[in-house]
């Protein structure tokens, strides 16, 4: 088995920062109700602020693994049909 080239390493690693930033987000959600109840609502803007763009990261990162080929592992469709 040959060693992976950095940009295989890439297509495994940014799948898993996708997924890390999610859970963290999950997390986040949870927090800015607990903002809200605790009558803090200019720091649950904040959090929710931080939750966009977070999302617009994600969204980022989304594009560069599908710009590399998308996960590695993974067969890659491009939207086309063989006939």
């Amino acid at each position: 088995m040959s060693e992976k080239t950095n940009l295989e390493k890439l297509r495994i690693l940014l799948p898993h920062w996708i997924e890390h930033s999610q859970s963290h987000q999950d997390e986040f959600r949870k927090w800015v109700e607990v903002a809200r109840t605790e009558g803090q609502a200019e720091a649950a803007a904040r959090i929710d602020r931080a939750l966009a763009l977070m999302a617009d990261t994600d969204q980022a990162l989304e594009e560069a693994l599908e710009l590399l080929g998308g996960k590695l592992g993974e067969h890659h469709h491009h939207g086309h049909h063989h006939h």
